[in-house]
């Protein structure tokens, strides 16, 4: 008996390796298809385009959005804690309404000032950063603890994907979901409780449309679900990598902060 326990352990073990190996070998094709050293060592994006936001499926708004992102460096041992990555999030056409994301805080600045972001929003923004795939790929790579394993394949949508489970020291896991020839990301999914209710959130987003920026493959074409119901889509018209971006998008606001565009207080307007 104890011999045939042995041999089962045994057994699960190698399982466990092989699918280790494959799973690293999946996502380090990945890499490359997605530009390589060019992506790995990509500093900032800009993506101007279409954003929609979306509750129990109805649209609730619609904004020609510009995102700027740059990523900062973070000690490997802490890239699971600590947010390697700054947003500036220009919600009008004229950028003149904006958020601005940041590892200690987010607040958005109108023509009537900056206001600090509430709580549950900024946590979803670090939770859904910390989950997405680019982002691990670009940034937790060297993080202890950080293991892939190959979930093997499947037919979604008519279209045949590899599967790979990206796990963290924490035991967070986010799904990745690999074209066979491509190697692209075209859908990850990782899965939240509510703090309060304990209820399980499903967190599923596709990834499209993808084109070559600066030897950077991205997907033009973003759209989130929960629980099966649209949560957000963005259609980029054009995304632009390592430009040179004013360090003030990325500042903390401060009271005299104002809008980077044209918009004035609408009460004002004629």
């Amino acid at each position: 008996m104890k011999r045939l326990v042995l041999l089962c352990v045994l057994a699960a073990a190698t399982f466990a390796q092989d699918a280790q190996v494959r799973g690293k070998q999946l996502i380090d094709e990945a890499i490359a298809a997605l530009g390589g050293e060019k992506f790995l060592t990509m500093q900032n994006r800009i993506e101007t385009g279409r954003a929609y936001s979306f509750f129990q499926n109805n649209l609730t708004g619609l904004s020609i959005a510009r995102f700027y992102t740059r990523y900062v460096p973070v000690d490997p041992a802490k890239a699971g804690e600590i947010l390697a990555q700054e947003e500036h999030q220009a919600l009008s056409k004229d950028e003149g309404y904006y958020n601005v994301l940041r590892e200690n805080g987010g607040w958005e600045v109108t023509y009537r000032g900056p206001k600090p972001l509430e709580k549950e929003q900024i946590d979803r923004h670090r939770d859904s950063t910390m989950h997405n795939v680019f982002y691990i790929l670009r940034n937790r790579l060297k993080e202890p603890g950080l293991v892939f394993e190959a979930r093997g394949s499947d037919v979604i949508e008519n279209t045949p994907m590899n599967l790979v489970d990206i796990i963290d020291s924490k035991n967070r896991v986010v799904t990745v979901y690999l074209h066979p020839t491509t190697h692209l990301p075209l859908r990850q999914m990782w899965v939240w409780r509510d703090p309060e209710t304990r209820e399980r959130n499903d967190e599923l987003t596709r990834f499209a449309r993808y084109r070559e920026v600066a030897g950077v493959m991205w997907p033009f074409q973003v759209n989130r679900e929960r629980n099966g119901k649209k949560t957000f889509e963005m259609f980029d018209d054009e995304v632009l990598i390592n430009q040179v971006i004013d360090e003030k998008r990325f500042a903390k606001p401060d009271a005299n902060s104002k809008p980077f565009g044209t918009s004035t207080d609408p009460k004002k307007k004629k």
